[in-house]
């Protein structure tokens, strides 16, 4: 963990306390405030290991440092009342994150094209957050991720689980002026970046590329 930490993965103060609010043994997530562990989730030896691993049904949790990664780049727009929405909402982990970073006062809202997965995060949840599901700051939604939620649209932040070829319109107009999303673009198998887009108060969006990075594709529903 520490090694992580001052190897750059992290750099921001707000990140580590959060860290140690969430409690994770690898990088930025041992323990979500109680007992959502990837151990829980994966079940299996290798469910620490700084890699992604396979959930079932074609899908993956990222490794822990993608988490790390993703945080810090949306924590900015990921405060107290914020409205957030992670596509390919998959274990239910970063969402449930993302949730206790917007606060009582904020919403994010789950997608994923899979039942099976969306129930899954569900269980997850209601297993070690269940307050989340309750009082509706945690919404879970089976649905196409390309078009991402229009109902509790526009969105502070917007993380993106999976690769797109392009950025989804539907996405890009679902973000929020002055928010961000965190979305890897490119072909299933082929070259990916993490890219960063930026909205302005005037709507206007800017592109900034991250990183080189391998994820699943994003499937159309």
């Amino acid at each position: 963990y520490q090694r992580r930490v001052h190897g750059g993965f992290l750099h921001n103060s707000r990140s580590l306390t959060f860290q140690a609010k969430a409690q994770r043994q690898t990088l930025i997530e041992v323990e979500l405030s109680s007992n959502l562990w990837r151990g829980a989730v994966l079940d299996q030896p290798t469910s620490y290991e700084d890699r992604p691993q396979g959930i079932d049904y074609g899908a993956t949790i990222s490794a822990p440092h993608m988490h790390a990664h993703a945080l810090e780049y949306l924590q900015d727009h990921l405060v107290d009342g914020a409205h957030a929405l992670d596509v390919g909402v998959g274990s239910g982990y970063l969402a449930a994150c993302m949730a206790q970073l917007v606060g009582s006062t904020g919403l994010v809202v789950g997608i994923d094209y899979i039942p099976e997965l969306v129930s899954l995060a569900r269980d997850n949840l209601r297993r070690a957050h269940g307050a989340l599901l309750d009082s509706g700051r945690v919404v879970l939604r089976v649905g196409d991720g390309w078009q991402g939620v229009a109902e509790h649209a526009p969105y502070n932040a917007i993380h993106v689980g999976a690769a797109a070829v392009v950025v989804p319109d539907a996405l890009l107009a679902q973000l929020a002026p002055g928010g961000r999303m965190i979305i890897p673009v490119g072909p299933d198998g082929g070259d990916q970046c993490l890219v960063q887009i930026d909205k302005d108060s005037r709507g206007v969006a800017t592109r900034k590329n991250l990183m080189g990075v391998r994820y699943v594709p994003l499937v159309r529903r």
